[in-house]
């Protein structure tokens, strides 16, 4: 029984292994092509997640396993994110010099990472889950071993890395030490006197500060600008909407499904960091010209944002992370999908690189457009209802804390900051003149359909967002608020 909840990733895990095996014996000419079959094994699972049924949760491996809605909702998030992924990284495969079959496998191995994550039910499994996310992207992030970007890139998040999970580690053991168990269900359980120990709570703000990591929250944030700049196009892509995703799955478990109680004390803790957050990364993204490093204080900024769903302590806020992640999800896989190739034979991930992009190849100048467009909240795409509904979120919590409509008021006014660099790649898109080669930009028949995908969900949440409102609120009700 056991088993067979965790069949989704158990396949992953398997398509990874296969890879592997399948590389031996596949022609040096034809590697490339293994992205293809992974990503259509991948595809097949996503499309087999879409029959399950989790409405009564199960739990499994000593209630360590949970599968729930919340869990399905983000193992079909990232099940989505790994196939455009693996397409993006065939379109990438000619910058890497050897072990192209071994990247596939690692993105694989990594995505396995990230469904076991959305299943946490117990800090042992939460570690396990980061760690197999983590030492994967280690390796992701420095792959191409000749350019020294990557190089430095790998290096700083894994010292980095190692510190969040130095941090986590011994906040579960503090944890463990006073409560004597690690189980969300017994910890939720645990008599308040044994939650409100010093100890405990110090072991509980060393687990925030190792998730703080994976979100890029402030002060944990340092990492991103450059991890995103110096890393190749498919792994910055992976790390910004998978590794996100799933430090947002398990601080929602935690705060929510162990300590809910400590949560309701901890709001305004919650909010500062949330401002802040959303300052730190829209002020730092003003001046950046390396459209990557942009994007990765741009990815602080959403942490931000998000962060708003878990101070508003409510199902309004918490549905609104996962609405607000799916629509990050198409618009970030867009924009990274544009940078994949455009960045093809070029030196550099300067924003000068896209100017003029609209005569080279309208398809990447209006999918990259829409992709700044909705990360800058504007309607009627899906960045812009996804604030709304954070926004609305912390707007119902304000009649209980003014505090929080001074929360409301750093959030617009980041809002309004974010205009001034998202809409001056769209500018350079389409108003200023390339200074780079200016033929023509050939789009393969996979990439054009994964454009054409994101940008029509991106629409299509921006313009009818009932549907997957309602299912991010049936998905949130097992969560304690």
């Amino acid at each position: 029984m056991s088993f067979s909840l965790s069949i989704l990733e158990i396949s992953v895990i398997g398509v990874g292994l296969a890879i592997l095996l399948v590389d031996l014996w596949t022609p040096a000419a034809q590697k490339r092509n293994l992205g293809y079959a992974a990503a259509a094994a991948v595809g097949i699972i996503f499309l087999g997640s879409l029959l399950m049924d989790a409405t009564t949760p199960q739990q499994a491996f000593n209630r360590m396993f949970v599968l729930d809605n919340l869990a399905l909702f983000f193992k079909r998030f990232f099940l989505f994110a790994a196939v455009v992924v693996l397409l993006m990284s065939v379109e990438f495969a000619d910058r890497i010099e050897t072990g192209i079959a071994e990247f596939y496998a690692l993105i694989l191995f990594a995505l396995s990472g990230m469904m076991f994550a959305a299943s946490s039910n117990d800090f042992i499994l939460v570690f396990v889950s980061l760690e197999l996310i983590t030492v994967t992207f280690y390796v992701l992030t420095s792959f191409q071993r000749s350019r020294l970007h990557s190089l430095e890139a790998g290096v700083k998040y894994l010292i980095l890395g190692a510190l969040a999970s130095a941090f986590l580690v011994y906040g579960i053991a503090l944890i463990f030490g006073v409560a004597n168990t690690t189980n969300f269900g017994d910890l939720m359980a645990t008599p308040r006197v044994t939650t409100a120990k010093p100890v405990f709570l110090l072991g509980l703000l060393l687990v925030l500060a190792g998730l703080g990591f994976k979100i890029a929250a402030f002060p944990f944030q340092i990492w991103a600008p450059d991890v995103y700049q110096g890393s190749p196009a498919p792994a910055t892509a992976f790390l910004a909407v998978g590794s996100k995703a799933a430090g947002f799955i398990l601080l929602l478990r935690v705060l929510f499904s162990a300590v809910p109680q400590i949560t309701v004390d901890w709001t305004q803790l919650l909010m500062v960091i949330s401002g802040i957050t959303i300052l730190y990364g829209n002020l730092c993204a003003i001046p950046q010209r390396n459209l990557k490093r942009l994007l990765g204080y741009s990815s602080i900024a959403h942490a931000g944002y998000m962060l708003l769903g878990v101070a508003a302590v409510n199902s309004a806020g918490s549905s609104a992370i996962l609405f607000y992640l799916a629509a990050y999800l198409f618009t970030l896989l867009a924009a990274f999908s544009v940078i994949c190739v455009v960045m093809r034979g070029v030196e550099g991930d300067d924003i000068s690189v896209v100017a003029g992009l609209h005569e080279r190849s309208p398809l990447l100048a209006a999918s990259l457009s829409l992709a700044m467009v909705s990360l800058a909240g504007i309607p009627p795409l899906a960045g812009f209802f996804g604030k709304f509904l954070l926004l609305k979120a912390v707007v119902e919590s304000g009649a209980s804390q003014p505090a929080y409509y001074v929360l409301i008021a750093v959030a617009i006014v980041g809002v309004v900051i974010s205009l001034y660099y998202y809409l001056g790649v769209v500018r350079a898109i389409y108003w200023s003149k390339g200074t780079a080669n200016s033929s023509r930009i050939e789009v393969s028949l996979p990439m054009r359909a994964c454009l054409y995908a994101c940008i029509a969900a991106m629409f299509y949440l921006g313009l009818f967002p009932d549907r997957l409102v309602n299912v991010a609120l049936e998905a949130v009700k097992v969560l304690k608020l």
